[in-house]
């Protein structure tokens, strides 16, 4: 049986590795380039590094630096109105994942138009839009290359998943230079999220030789290098390991797909503006141990590619061993609870039917290797308070 494979066109990896924008942009044509990013990238210096790169180069450029952490249909509106207005034939997307998703969804809407809701999972878009390139920040969410794109639906607070080539980037400059200033929540939440990635890509339904390939490669680099780069943000290797397993990470979870953890986590972030990766950590400690019964040769093998057991152990204590890893990791790196949060529990009780609803309709729990059922799924979501 074969396996579609779908990735950006072009793809530069390591440090400097957002020099080759020029040569990226000239490959395609293009002559009107609008850079999307959010205003801590335009402090930071890095916008202006971009202008200079397309400006000796003799490209024209625009910086639109109003993009939102957790991206909404509204967000958007005013970029996609620039976006055409300026009849920009390039979007440069600089930033973390919510930049590179606001720029996946302006890319579609500035060319075909209607809004974010026609796109929508489960309709798959395969149209062309204005090409992307995308300079990822943070070493994370893997949006450089994926092709799917989340977006909050304004009037329902739905976290709308959008599939299809349609939002694939044309070009990936993944630069581990560039996330050397990060934060160390940031660093993360962004690093749980390429470690979740990677998990349900190599557990899910949909896996393939391909994808397991990459996920258990992107454990590999993880792992051992999370906990460095949260204490020691200068850690220059740390850091490129941990870029390359986020990019490989989100090569896997393109190619196969996420699931129940992602599935439960989307209505989090959109009711309560938990961050994505936050919410991940805050759901995977008890969502694998819901998992592994229905799993446990994959889950054993994650925990072999972590470096947390030899590749003799038993399966399940490997498993114990991984669950044990990752409530530690919880701990370590100050994942909150949501109490700790600031969410209170009777506003969490008064969407959890809604999220329920919203986590099936996405799809994702259906790529779980034991999928829940309404009742089980709001136990686990229960479960986070304890």
């Amino acid at each position: 049986m074969s396996t579609s494979v779908a990735m950006p066109r072009m793809m530069e990896i390591g440090a400097d590795a957002t020099k080759r924008l020029p040569d990226i942009v000239n490959s395609f044509s293009a002559s009107r380039v609008l850079i999307l990013t959010d205003k801590t990238m335009v402090q930071m210096g890095y916008t202006d590094m971009v202008t200079d790169l397309l400006s000796e180069a003799g490209f024209s450029s625009q910086v639109y630096a109003d993009t939102i952490p957790e991206p909404t249909s509204q967000s958007i509106e005013e970029a996609v109105s620039v976006t055409r207005d300026g009849q920009f034939d390039c979007i440069v997307a600089l930033g973390g994942g919510s930049a590179i998703d606001s720029a996946k969804a302006i890319s579609m809407l500035a060319k075909h138009g209607g809004v974010m809701r026609d796109y929508k999972a489960p309709r798959i878009v395969n149209e062309t839009g204005i090409p992307v390139v995308a300079i990822p920040t943070t070493a994370g969410t893997g949006s450089e290359v994926t092709k799917f794109t989340i977006i909050t639906d304004s009037e329902t607070d739905e976290k709308m998943l959008c599939i299809g080539l349609g939002f694939l980037p044309v070009a990936a400059l993944v630069d581990y230079k560039l996330t050397m200033s990060l934060p160390a929540r940031i660093t993360a939440d962004t690093g749980i999220d390429a470690l979740t990635h990677a998990i349900e890509a190599y557990v899910s339904k949909k896996g393939n030789p391909f994808s397991d390939y990459n996920a258990l490669e992107a454990m590999k680099l993880i792992a051992p290098n999370l906990r460095k780069v949260y204490h020691d943000g200068n850690n220059q290797e740390a850091r490129e390991q941990m870029m390359m397993g986020a990019t490989l990470a989100g090569i896997a979870f393109s190619n196969a797909s996420v699931a129940l953890v992602h599935g439960m986590s989307r209505p989090i972030g959109a009711f309560f503006h938990v961050p994505h990766g936050l919410s991940n950590a805050m759901l995977l400690p008890s969502i694998t141990a819901f998992s592994i019964p229905a799993c446990e040769e994959r889950y054993a093998q994650c925990a072999k590619a972590m470096g947390l057991v030899g590749e003799h152990v038993r399966p399940e204590d490997a498993n114990a061993r991984l669950q044990q890893e990752l409530l530690a990791l919880n701990e370590e790196l100050n994942v909150p609870t949501l109490a700790e949060f600031g969410i209170d529990k009777a506003d969490f009780d008064a969407v959890l039917e809604t999220m329920i609803q919203q986590a099936f309709g996405s799809g994702s729990p259906g790529n779980n290797p034991r999928v829940p059922t309404e009742e089980e799924m709001k136990s686990l979501y229960q479960g986070l308070w304890k």
